[in-house]
């Protein structure tokens, strides 16, 4: 899924950029681009870096509960 639409990043991308070891949100910034623009992402990418999102089952993304 799309986390950052100003950038077309994923989560499968942030996913990848952490487990390469981008430890916080200025790391993923100056790796993908992710939350450099608009901001409304960062809470959502951010969340990766603690390992909230990996098992989810529920994900909010741009203000919308999104089931998965």
């Amino acid at each position: 899924m799309f986390v950052c639409i100003c950038n077309a990043i994923t989560d499968r991308q942030i996913q990848e950029t952490v487990a390469a070891g981008a430890s916080s949100l200025s790391d993923l910034q100056a790796q993908l681009g992710v939350a450099t623009c608009c901001g409304c992402c960062s809470e959502l990418a951010s969340s990766f870096l603690t390992g909230s999102n990996t098992s989810s089952t529920s994900t909010m993304t741009a203000g919308i509960n999104v089931q998965s």
